[in-house]
């Protein structure tokens, strides 16, 4: 008889890489808890520290050739000579040759070949650290691959779930008046981690999340280093990403825009499918939030500005910026707070548009007709008609009459409603001339006449009328009772009332 094949050693040179497949690993706890498989683990370390990455089956002695690293091997035995036992070093050396090549775990299939599992492959198997699993009589290798694939696939599936929704999270957190924050608040929460947005002099700008200890902390500034490319002519080219692991925490730095300098710093405890993908969508989102635009709409939106300024009509200007008509949109933010730079430019990206004024308390958005806008989080609207370019001045006092009534309503979003009215029966000179004369002795007075124009407009209630106009109701109720001294009138009379409303559309 001859000698049984003996295997041979592991090269210690030309093995190719790992490879890791696309899907994310499967818990060998998961594979021993499924019934239908009656799995049953004889040896080596803990299951909840092994992870499967695919199932190989083979029944070669030397089955290193064959294996990429992180597999289930299913074998019954056929390779065993008989000759092997207790007493021989064919079980250490087939062990030693599957942990060698990154085997993850090792499943023995008890029939037709042996009725039990070889108590010298338990000891190798626990020799060397190697999961031994027993395989059952009513159990087939291709129904353990299969439900290997199965658990691979949800796991899969809930991975992209779960970036999914992480994705949505950041976008509408973008859209929020505070952006930068919220985007880094949200990411911190989804990766359970630590989140920090690095300026271009390596300073601290914004953070969100448990901050972690100063080792970290520091190895993370540096790490932010990495990806920050050099500010002279032949400096080294930066990776757009880095990643590093101290003290237990997972570190990753990602460069933000196209070359200015900003870095996403993160730090977590633990590295889950799916983070990587997470924290590039808030890179991009950050990307958006800080660089400035370099393309060919923005030189044409510098042109466009320009021409205005040197006297050009705006139906001119116009085909630079888009096609038309236009909505104007006034926005400001929940609160009292003036929004930043960054929330106002984050705003406009959410509308669809770059040409952002943000004006004080109030952000102006001129926006393409076909992009409507809707509700936002944190934003209170109002919105104009759509017109043409020569009608931008009227639309930018619809939307700001809009945006007041939102206000005192609590409404998030209202527009500007635009229906014949028995206004327009009227030649339009006549009615302004008769305006002219009705509002005159309030004409000079700006302030009273917004006032008026707000009152009526909301039926005559003090308290929203002082929250559209931010003064307090007893200025209103002054204002209200001077219009009413100066135009010799009573404003409780809706007939009154009517006049004065139509004479004031015609301001």
């Amino acid at each position: 008889m001859p000698d049984p094949v003996q295997p041979k050693p592991a090269p210690s040179v030309n093995r190719p890489p790992e490879t890791v497949p696309p899907t994310p690993p499967v818990p060998l706890t998961a594979l021993l808890a499924r019934e239908d498989l009656a799995l049953r683990q004889l040896a080596g370390p803990p299951a909840e520290d092994v992870v499967i990455h695919w199932v190989h089956t083979s029944e070669m002695a030397d089955p290193y050739p064959y294996l990429l690293g992180g597999e289930l091997l299913l074998s019954a035995g056929v390779h065993i000579p008989e000759a092997a036992g207790p007493a021989t070093a064919y079980f250490d050396d087939y062990v030693a040759r599957i942990t060698a090549a990154g085997g993850a775990a090792l499943g023995f299939g008890v029939a037709p070949v042996h009725d039990t599992v070889p108590e010298a492959l338990v000891a190798a198997c626990a020799a060397h650290g190697l999961p031994l699993l027993e395989v059952p009589p009513r159990t087939t290798f291709s129904g353990v691959a299969r439900a290997v694939w199965q658990l691979m696939a949800r796991a899969r599936l809930a991975e992209l779930r779960r970036v999914t929704e992480a994705q949505q999270s950041l976008a509408a957190a973008a859209s929020r008046p505070d952006p930068v924050p919220s985007v880094l608040r949200r990411l911190a929460q989804r990766l359970s981690g630590w989140a920090v947005l690095y300026g271009p002099e390596g300073t601290e700008i914004a953070r969100a999340g448990r901050e972690p200890g100063g080792e970290v902390r520091g190895a993370l500034t540096r790490l932010a280093e990495v990806v920050r490319p050099g500010d002279g002519p032949g400096e080294r080219s930066a990776p757009a990403s880095a990643t590093d692991t101290v003290a237990g925490s997972h570190l990753a730095a990602y460069a933000l825009g196209a070359g200015h300098g900003f870095v996403l710093g993160v730090a977590e405890p633990e590295r889950a499918a799916g983070d990587h993908t997470i924290a590039s969508a808030a890179a991009v989102l950050l990307s958006l939030l800080t660089g400035e635009q370099q393309s060919g709409t923005g030189a044409a939106r510098s042109s466009a500005l320009v021409r205005l300024l040197l006297g050009a009509p705006p139906e001119e200007v116009a085909p630079l910026l888009g096609d038309g008509p236009w909505t104007v949109v006034h926005a400001r933010p929940d609160g009292d707070d003036t929004p930043e730079p960054l929330a106002a430019s984050a705003l406009g990206a959410t509308l669809g548009s770059a040409l952002v004024d943000p004006s004080g308390d109030v952000v102006r958005v001129l926006v393409p007709a076909g992009r409507a806008p809707a509700p936002l989080p944190g934003w209170t609207l109002g919105v104009s008609a759509a017109v043409a370019p020569h009608d931008w001045p009227a639309a930018d006092t619809q939307a700001a009459r809009a945006l007041a009534r939102a206000r005192a309503t609590r409404t998030p979003l209202l527009r500007h409603g635009s229906r014949p009215a028995l206004a327009d029966l009227v030649p339009s000179g006549e009615a302004a001339a008769h305006a002219e004369a009705l509002l005159a002795p309030v004409a000079a007075h700006p302030a009273l006449t917004e006032t008026l124009r707000t009152w009526l407009s909301l039926h005559g209630s003090w308290d929203r009328t002082a929250v559209a106009l931010s003064v307090h109701r007893n200025t209103v109720r002054q204002r209200i009772a001077r219009c009413a001294r100066l135009l010799e009138t009573d404003l409780d009379d809706p007939d009154v009332r009517m006049e004065l409303w139509f004479a004031l559309r015609r301001m």
